[in-house]
């Protein structure tokens, strides 16, 4: 059977901490910054944790 391959996408945009926890970006963030607030924008810089749904398929395309 050939190794698993990590899926270089998801590695690029996930990381994980030190505890086992997935963290991520955050959408929205790329353009129309004029009609978004400075607040909404310096909240949307911050990383977000992978929701409970999605870290089992994110879990494996990193290959954890």
């Amino acid at each position: 059977m050939p190794k698993m391959k990590t899926d270089k996408g998801a590695a690029k945009r996930i990381k994980v901490t030190g505890s086992g926890r997935l963290r991520r970006g955050q959408a929205f963030r790329g353009h129309n910054f004029e009609t978004k607030s400075s607040v909404r924008m310096r909240r949307l810089g911050r990383s977000a944790d992978v929701s409970k749904s999605d870290e089992k398929s994110v879990r494996r395309m990193l290959g954890i």
